[in-house]
């Protein structure tokens, strides 16, 4: 009876001791960074998908913004092309984190230039559709600046967990785990959703 106690408590302590070397941590910490980025995806995505109606709109009532209209859907191809997407197996290379950094903010910097020469429009603010869509265009913009943020975090838990002892232990010799890319912003602002100012001009 004795003996089974004994060898209880030794592989409870084991466990415990496992646990504290980043076996159990450390990927832990790398599913919550992958879960953050699916978040961070959709969220790209679904303002992705609100592009086709914006330029449908703007289409329509001001044509003299072909141009940058164009801009914006050649940006909006390239930001959601499968050639640039990140995969949670990528999370860990710089240059693919770089190059889909890169995509969504030519995609912001272009759709923020479309939005600001439509204010010149008043006939486009005043319709019902476009509104709505400013609204949904900014409640997005939101949406991905939340999702950066809880991805960063993620990704600040994760890089200090395999790099901390004892998790470090588990980290490089059991799984052999490499740091995290957070999501920086290539232009200043642009992880920031934008101001929209949708008063009737005078």
């Amino acid at each position: 009876m004795r003996n089974q106690v004994v060898k209880s408590l030794l592989l409870t302590a084991a466990a415990l001791s496992l646990a504290s070397c980043g076996i159990n941590s450390v990927p832990t910490a790398e599913e919550n960074v992958k879960a953050k980025w699916a978040d961070v995806q959709a969220a790209f995505q679904e303002r992705a998908n609100l592009i086709p109606n914006l330029a449908n709109i703007v289409k329509g009532a001001a044509a003299q913004e072909n141009k940058t209209l164009t801009e914006v859907i050649e940006a909006r191809a390239r930001a959601t092309s499968p050639n640039i997407q990140v995969n949670p197996d990528d999370l860990a290379n710089p240059a693919k984190m770089a190059a889909f950094q890169s995509a969504q903010n030519q995609l912001s910097g272009s759709l923020s230039r479309l939005l600001v020469s439509v204010e010149q429009y008043p006939q486009l603010k005043s319709q019902e559709g476009y509104l709505k869509l400013q609204d949904q265009l900014e409640g997005q913009e939101n949406r991905v600046r939340i999702t950066l943020r809880d991805y960063n975090e993620a990704v600040r838990g994760y890089n200090t967990t395999i790099r901390t002892f004892p998790d470090i232990i588990g980290a490089k010799i059991i799984h052999g785990a490499e740091p995290m890319v957070p999501y920086q912003a290539t232009t200043q602002g642009a992880e920031t959703a934008p101001t929209l100012d949708m008063a009737p001009a005078n």
